[in-house]
C-alpha cells in the first residue's frame, strides 16, 4: 500500500500548493490514501467547512488536526458527522469528533490515529495509552491493513518516544505542528516508517510558515503588534511518502517536497 501524509497546511498558499501538486502526486505515486493536517488551513488557524470540503475534492482523504482544531468554532457544529476529519485523541471524554477512525481505500483498510503531545503544549489526558488502547483494539496485519500516527507535538523526544513505543504495531508514526521537515525518516527496528515532523505545505520564507516581521518583532520587544498571518509568497508543499509490505509494516519512507523554495525531493516508483 502507498500512503502520503502532508505537512501542516497553512493559510491560502498552503491550501493552493496542495490544489496544484496533490493530484499529479497521487497519480505518480499511485497513493491508497492522502492525509493532511489541516488544522492551520484557515488564515493560519483552525479549519472550516468549507475549506474540508476543498480539500476532499483536491483528494486529501483524511485530515488531522492538533491544538488550533477548535480555533474556527464551526468546526464543533460537524465534526461529528464528518469521519473524515480527526481531532487529537486525548481530548477528554465528551469533546466532540473523534481521534481515530478505520478508512476503507482499494489497496485495504487504514487505521489513522490522531494525537497530542503534552510537553509544552496543553495538558492533555495521555496520548501514550490512548494510543496503545486503539492500537490493541485494532491490530496491524488482522484488521487494519495499514496504520498511521499523526503524533502533534512540541517536543522532539516526545514524537521520538511515540515512534518507538509504537515500533512494530504502526506503519508510519509521523510528527506535526513544527511546521519544518526534518531529516530523520527512517524505518525503526520494528518496521515502523517514522520521521519526527513532516513539516508544512507553507511560504517558507516565514518564520514556521507565518509571515515574519510579527514574529521576529515579539522575540525583539516581547510584545505583540498584531496578529499572525500566513506568509503568502510560493509555498513548498512538504510530507512523507511510505510504502507498507503485506503484514502493514513499512518496506519504505521518503520525504516529498514539491514547489515553492525548497529544493525539491520526490520519490519515484
Amino acid at each position: 500500500m502507498n500512503l502520503l501524509f502532508l505537512g501542516d497546511i497553512i493559510g491560502r498558499p498552503g491550501r493552493d500548493v496542495v490544489t496544484a501538486e496533490l493530484p499529479g502526486l497521487r497519480r505518480r505515486l499511485k497513493i491508497d490514501l492522502v492525509i493532511a493536517n489541516g488544522e492551520n488551513s484557515a488564515g493560519g488557524f483552525g479549519l472550516t467547512r468549507a475549506i474540508a470540503e476543498e480539500f476532499f475534492a483536491t483528494g486529501i482523504d483524511v485530515i488531522t488536526t492538533g491544538n488550533h482544531w477548535a480555533d474556527q468554532k464551526e468546526i464543533l457544529t460537524y465534526i461529528d458527522a464528518e469521519d473524515r476529519i480527526l481531532r487529537p485523541l486525548n481530548y477528554p471524554k465528551g469533546t466532540p469528533g473523534k481521534g481515530a477512525n478505520l478508512y476503507q481505500t482499494p489497496g485495504g483498510s487504514v487505521l489513522v490515529i490522531n494525537a497530542m503531545g503534552r510537553v509544552f503544549m496543553d495538558p492533555l489526558d495521555d496520548p501514550f495509552a490512548a494510543v496503545d488502547r486503539e492500537l490493541n483494539a485494532c491490530a496491524l496485519g488482522e484488521d487494519a491493513d495499514a496504520i498511521v500516527v499523526d503524533m502533534h507535538a512540541e517536543a522532539t523526544s516526545e514524537k521520538m518516544a511515540m515512534g518507538h513505543f509504537c515500533d512494530g504495531r504502526a506503519s508510519l508514526v509521523v510528527g506535526s505542528h513544527q511546521h519544518v521537515p526534518t531529516a530523520d525518516a527512517q524505518i525503526l527496528p520494528g518496521g515502523t516508517a517514522f520521521q519526527v515532523d513532516a513539516g508544512a505545505c507553507a511560504d517558507y520564507d516565514s518564520v514556521i510558515g507565518m509571515d515574519k516581521t510579527e514574529p521576529v518583532q515579539r522575540f525583539l520587544r516581547k510584545m505583540a503588534s498584531q496578529r499572525y498571518f500566513p506568509a503568502t509568497g510560493p509555498a513548498t508543499l512538504c510530507g512523507v511518502f511510505v510504502q507498507t509490505a503485506a503484514n502493514g509494516l513499512a518496506s519504505r519512507i521518503e520525504p516529498v517536497r514539491t514547489g515553492g523554495r525548497l529544493k525539491s525531493s520526490l520519490p519515484e516508483l
